[in-house]
């Protein structure tokens, strides 16, 4: 026994509670033990490079490359997004990609290169190997954008998996993001990032990593273009960056390097290349469109961690209706539950679920339910019983189920990479329905089993299906959280074909926006985890999932009056707007801060209602063109370096410009503005980018400012969509883009082009369609006339 893991099976014991705190340290051991006897043992190894060009084999968009010791695939597909997989991996089978992976583009053609190696030229990018095995992406004139030297492999002597190692360099100037959800970001500095889901086990600021989402997805912003890179294999791994620097040394750039080391799985890689705009919207195409959530989750939601009772509930949300505070949505904890147990309820705190679900949507507020995945362990457990019966849950290398620990107590995990489990999953979401929630949050998915010491997930020798294939969890622990979310979202989808799923999950990766959007999970009350919660939205956004937001407020301790509205302030302009907290964490309600904070937090619900349409409008863009609805600043412009380096501020589409207090005790901030006319919205007073200006911050408000010439869908005073318009610059053209939709269902409404300009001395307004341009049908108010 190690010395350290008995220290820590005392202290678990004694902290944690004699019950719980057993099981934890029996289920470190029981660990431990699985993995010695179910993994296979590393012994030696040997290195391995590709060696020199052998032949060269023309195919589809590309061709292979063969080598001494290894070939490489290389396709670019119709949509320039190119692929290359060593040691014979295609694109397929893939949790990341969306169904089939894309058509080859028939136009790029392999030729010759320079010194031996050879080239694919496609229309928006050239793929050039070096006849060692370095892989070079240039754009159509030539510039290198990335050189992935010969990767290296590290084998077994006598057989299994190899370890692998990808080095990258790119430009100078480049600037790195992404990676999922990373509470440092968004830039991500120089340092290494791990590429494993984890449950930090606390709430979390800006210096933990990894944790409960982590992608092989990243961003590359530099002047030449940006390039968007996916690596496909979901093991575990680490990413290590260091950003160039321009005429170091003796005047010479220095490029930045980017070093992928994975645990195994295949070797290979899908690059996309252009504007932000481009590469995300290729990103989609190739990983799946965002799902839109229905128009109600796009308001306000209010939740915690201990709403004791039904009586609870109703107190709260006459609050929010006493004191004129729009609600939308109450999430119900897994206090709900009987005893812990996923897909029950506590009848004797919730005796009457439907009814005051039933009572609360006659109010227009929904409610949503948290689940799980753990499954409580003994007999007489409806689903627990029933999954013995079905076989579905997660097997050890002898065939046992394997046993961990969460809040029910000795649970088992469903095998949510076999299709058969994740059918018989979706299925149990007919018991929520039946209680009358209208979304889903997923929690513990990571997925989280606690353990005294070691890792606090499931085995790495545990079993799965992975569609068929087999293998184990150090291949499955990154999609497991994928998994579950596909199986809600499909069985909502057969049980309530009517309506879209609203779904949220802690953990996942890159694929899971197809069934919904994440939370930022556990962050620290205090400043630093109110500038996390940001740097967490905006790279997400940047890895294809645009609808996430915190936990407004913290999860943890007690905000003070002025952290909690700068928090609520930033939320009401983020997709996912929550209130949510700990059972030992202060109250959250909005009128437990003082009159001040309460009469500052309406209007900024109020605000957020107003611009409710705009929100829809930025969804169904998501889904049509990859692009988050948080922005970072420079995404419009992505060769200015000033904007580049900023992370304090957002663009929310492509009209507003958001610049949040992150900081306490400020009344005023400096704002880095793209280029163009900025409007601020309250006081209307123009100004001009590209720069950096000084705005007020009062307690009341943060500053928002529109750009000039944008059409703005916004709810009018008697709940109908309005277009806020807001002046172009003289002799210049503005416009925009407004999908109505105020339902839940699966129509695809048409978007609205709009167009405005000067006439005169007057600014006009039209709508441009597939017969001309016509006056807008829908009420229009122009703003910033004042300055303009």
């Amino acid at each position: 026994m190690d010395g350290r893991d008995l220290v820590r099976s005392v202290k678990a014991v004694g902290s944690a509670g004699a019950a719980q705190g057993l099981r934890t340290v029996r289920a470190a051991w029981r660990r431990r033990r699985a993995d010695a006897a179910g993994l296979p043992r590393r012994g030696a190894e040997r290195a391995r490079v590709p060696g020199p060009v052998q032949a060269v084999e023309p195919g589809p968009g590309g061709g292979v490359v063969r080598f001494a010791r290894s070939e490489l695939l290389i396709m670019v597909a119709v949509s320039g997004a190119v692929f290359w997989g060593w040691d014979g991996a295609g694109p397929e089978p893939s949790y990341g990609l969306a169904g089939r992976s894309p058509e080859p583009d028939p136009r790029a053609v392999l030729e010759p290169d320079k010194d031996g190696g050879w080239r694919v030229v496609a229309e928006r990018v050239t793929v050039a190997v070096s006849r060692h095995g370095a892989v070079e992406v240039r754009t159509p004139g030539g510039v290198v954008l990335r050189r992935d030297l010969p990767p290296r492999w590290w084998e077994p002597v006598g057989g299994g998996t190899a370890r692998w190692m990808q080095r990258s360099e790119v430009a100078a100037d480049a600037r790195f993001f992404g990676l999922g959800g990373r509470a440092a970001g968004p830039r991500l500095r120089d340092g290494v990032y791990r590429l494993w889901n984890t449950d930090p086990g606390h709430a979390f600021g800006p210096g933990d990593d990894p944790l409960y989402i982590t992608m092989p997805v990243h961003l590359v912003v530099a002047d030449a273009a940006a390039h968007l890179v996916f690596h496909d294999t979901s093991w575990d791994g680490t990413v290590t960056l260091r950003e160039g620097e321009e005429g170091a040394g003796s005047g010479h750039d220095r490029a930045g390097t980017c070093e992928l080391r994975m645990d195994g799985g295949p070797l290979r890689c899908w690059v996309m290349v252009g504007t932000p705009a481009r590469v995300l919207h290729a990103w989609a195409s190739l990983a799946g469109a965002p799902a839109v959530p229905p128009s109600w989750a796009l308001g306000h939601h209010h939740a915690r961690w201990g709403f004791g009772s039904e009586e609870e509930v109703r107190r709260i949300v006459v609050g929010y209706r006493e004191r004129d505070l729009p609600l939308d949505a109450v999430h119900l904890d897994i206090d709900h539950y009987d005893a812990h147990q996923v897909f029950t309820v506590d009848r004797d705190r919730f005796p009457k679920l439907p009814a005051l679900a039933a009572d609360l949507r006659r109010e227009g507020v929904r409610l949503v339910s948290i689940v799980d995945p753990a499954v409580k362990a003994e007999p007489g457990n409806a689903v627990y019983d029933s999954g013995v019966a079905e076989d579905v849950f997660v097997r050890d290398a002898s065939g046992r189920p394997v046993r961990g620990v969460v809040w029910p107590g000795e649970s088992v995990h469903p095998d949510f990479t076999d299709p058969r489990v994740r059918r018989w999953w979706g299925d149990l979401y007919e018991e929520r329905l039946a209680q009358g929630f209208a979304g889903f949050w997923h929690d513990m998915n990571e997925p989280t089993s606690f353990t005294a010491f070691g890792e606090s997930t499931l085995p790495r020798s545990a079993r799965h299906s992975l569609e068929g294939r087999g293998g184990d969890h150090r291949e499955a622990h990154n999609v497991y959280a994928v998994g579950m979310a596909r199986a809600a979202y499909e069985g909502l989808r057969r049980l309530a074909p009517h309506g879209r799923p609203f779904l949220f999950s802690r953990s996942g990766w890159a694929g899971m926006q197809r069934y919904g959007g994440t939370w930022s999970g556990d962050v620290a009350t205090g400043w630093p985890g109110l500038r996390a919660s940001l740097s967490l939205v905006l790279g997400l956004g940047l890895c294809g999932v645009p609808y996430s937001g915190p936990d407004v407020g913290g999860f943890d301790g007690s905000p003070s009056p002025e952290l909690y509205l700068r928090w609520f302030q930033l939320g009401a302009y983020l997709p996912l707007f929550r209130t949510h907290a700990s059972l030992r964490a202060g109250r959250r309600e909005p009128w437990e801060f003082g009159a001040d904070v309460l009469g500052h937090a309406r209007v900024a619900l109020v605000e957020r209602r107003r611009l409710l349409p705009y929100f829809v409008t930025l969804a169904h863009l998501a889904a049509r063109t990859g692009a988050p609805y948080v922005r970072p600043v420079w995404w419009g412009a992505p060769e200015d370096r000033a904007l580049r380096d900023c992370g304090d501020t957002f663009l929310l589409g492509d009209c507003l410009l958001v610049a949040p207090v992150l900081d306490p005790g400020a009344d005023r901030r400096a704002v880095q503005l793209p280029r163009g006319r900025w409007y601020d919205t309250v006081t209307e007073e123009a100004y001009e980018g590209p720069g950096q200006v000084l705005l007020d911050a009062p307690l009341s408000r943060i500053p928002v400012l529109a750009r000039a010439g944008a059409v703005l869908p916004v709810r009018g005073d008697d709940g109908g969509l309005e277009l806020e318009v807001w002046a172009p610059a003289r002799g210049r053209t503005g416009g925009g883009l407004v999908v109505p939709d105020e339902g839940d269902g699966w129509d695809e409404p048409e978007a609205e082009r709009y167009v405005t300009r000067w006439e005169g001395k007057r600014v006009v307004v039209r709508r441009e369609g597939d017969d001309g341009t016509t006056d807008p049908k829908r009420p229009v108010r122009i703003r910033g006339l004042g300055t303009a």
